[in-house]
């Protein structure tokens, strides 16, 4: 557990999608250890979808509302992981005077799938457990998940 930051932001184009999923996955796994937020360079819609997935695995995104870098009550996090470049040129800015860790975890936009309401499901589950796998890897959790 020592090695696990204290605050993380994760940031995408919109706050719709892969920020808010990232966010749901690492409070699900880590619960009150870890202070996690998500923005975006702009402001998104809520998606149906992120809802559905995330249900399929027990997890609820609660009541997020889609924000950007500059409605966030508190400026100063641990680590800020970016999902999209255009994310990742926000957060080189956003970081710029202070300590923060960076990185960039460049994630597929389940949104941009074109198709039936199934293929863009599958879109939206592969996106799902590619940001579980790269969380567990990256916040390995000490036994259940926390409340």
């Amino acid at each position: 557990m020592a090695d696990l930051p204290g605050s993380v932001l994760f940031a995408c184009t919109l706050n719709a999608v892969r920020s808010p999923m990232a966010q749901a996955i690492l409070k699900y796994l880590h619960g009150h250890r870890i202070y996690v937020e998500s923005c975006g360079v702009r402001r998104g819609e809520p998606d149906a979808f992120v809802d559905i997935v995330l249900d399929e695995i027990g997890i609820a995104i609660g009541n997020h509302r889609p924000k950007t870098f500059e409605d966030l009550e508190d400026g100063f996090f641990d680590l800020v992981i970016s999902l999209s470049p255009e994310a990742q040129h926000h957060a080189v800015e956003f970081t710029r005077n202070s300590a923060t860790e960076l990185e960039f975890w460049h994630m597929p936009d389940p949104s941009l799938v074109e198709g039936s309401r199934e293929q863009r499901l599958v879109a939206y589950r592969q996106l799902r457990d590619l940001l579980m796998r790269r969380i567990l890897e990256r916040f390995p959790p000490s036994g259940s998940p926390a409340p």
